[in-house]
C-alpha cells in the first residue's frame, strides 16, 4: 500500500506533512502549482485516492473537505520498512544486516540508542 505511492501522491503527502493543520484541496493545489501546472480536479482526485487508501483523514468543513495525514512521515517510512521485511520471507535477519551495513555512523548510534531503550523496557 504505502510503497505504491506515485510521484504526485508523494508530493501531496509532503504538503500535508509540512502543515500543522489540515489542508483544503485549494491549499494543496496552490502549493503544488508553484512547482508545476496541475488541474484543481487532479489534486482533488489524488486526495480522494489517498483517503480511500487510508493514508489521509478527510473531514467536512462547510462546503469543502480538509485533509490531514494519518501518520507522520517517519511512521510511514517505518511502515514501508516493515512491509519490505515482510516480503523477505524467512530471511529477515539477512535483510536487516544488509540495511545496517548501509547506515552512517550517526544513524548507527541512533539505532543503538533506540535498541537500548527497547531493551530497558523489557
Amino acid at each position: 500500500m504505502v510503497s505504491s505511492l506515485g510521484d504526485l501522491e508523494r508530493r501531496v503527502m509532503e504538503e500535508l506533512w509540512s502543515s500543522a493543520a489540515p489542508r483544503s484541496v485549494r491549499d494543496v493545489h496552490a502549493a503544488l502549482t508553484r512547482e508545476r501546472d496541475l488541474a484543481y480536479t487532479t489534486v482533488m482526485t489524488v486526495l480522494d485516492r489517498l483517503a480511500k487508501k487510508g493514508l489521509v483523514n478527510r473531514e467536512s468543513s462547510g462546503r469543502a473537505y480538509l485533509y490531514a495525514a494519518v501518520q507522520t512521515r517517519e511512521e510511514m517510512a517505518a511502515d514501508v520498512m516493515h512491509e519490505a521485511l515482510e516480503g523477505t520471507g524467512q530471511d529477515r535477519t539477512a535483510a536487516l544486516v544488509a540495511f545496517v551495513d548501509r547506515v552512517t555512523p550517526e544513524e548507527a548510534a541512533t539505532m543503538r540508542e533506540a535498541l537500548s531503550r527497547l531493551e530497558s523496557k523489557s
